[in-house]
């Protein structure tokens, strides 16, 4: 039987090493552009045409009508459905922030200031906002679905 003496000679040493491997770690989100690869301008925008693209809206509420008074401002819940090579044109964030949630699949985001091409796999949220200028691509061989919830301005913008 172990005293409590033997028991704390055991522990404190396995708690030091497991704090200082927690603290030297380099912490990196999932979906997200590394640290070290964030770079103004790093992709330049492309001119590709939505592809394999499904983009419904499910529900959309006008901000101007509720207690927050965000008048022409539309708060917005879509399904976005992306085919195997699938692409999400090419748009920005800086007046409409988004969260975006995937729900099933993997796609790849190529983010205006990050070097390299992002991963977003099933459970990751991406925040989109003030500075984020993007297109996606499906380069699995499984159907991508994403649910959006954006703040729109414009009612007549039907970009992804």
């Amino acid at each position: 039987m172990f005293t409590s003496h033997a028991l704390s000679r055991l522990i404190w040493p396995g708690l030091a090493i497991v704090g200082a491997l927690t603290l030297s770690a380099q912490p990196v989100l999932a979906g997200e552009c590394p640290a070290d690869k964030i770079k103004p301008s790093a992709q330049q925008m492309v001119d590709y045409k939505p592809v394999g693209v499904t983009d419904v809206t499910l529900g959309a509420i006008d901000l101007g009508k509720q207690p927050a008074h965000i008048e022409g401002r539309e708060l917005r819940f879509r399904k976005l459905t992306i085919a195997p090579g699938g692409i999400v044109p090419w748009h920005s964030h800086d007046d409409r922030p988004a969260l975006i949630f995937v729900q099933q699949g993997e796609i790849v985001e190529y983010a205006s200031n990050c070097v390299d091409p992002i991963v977003h796999k099933a459970g990751d949220i991406r925040p989109e906002v003030y500075g984020t200028s993007h297109w996606w691509k499906n380069l699995g061989k499984e159907t991508v679905i994403l649910y959006v919830g954006d703040v729109r301005k414009d009612p007549n913008d039907h970009h992804m």
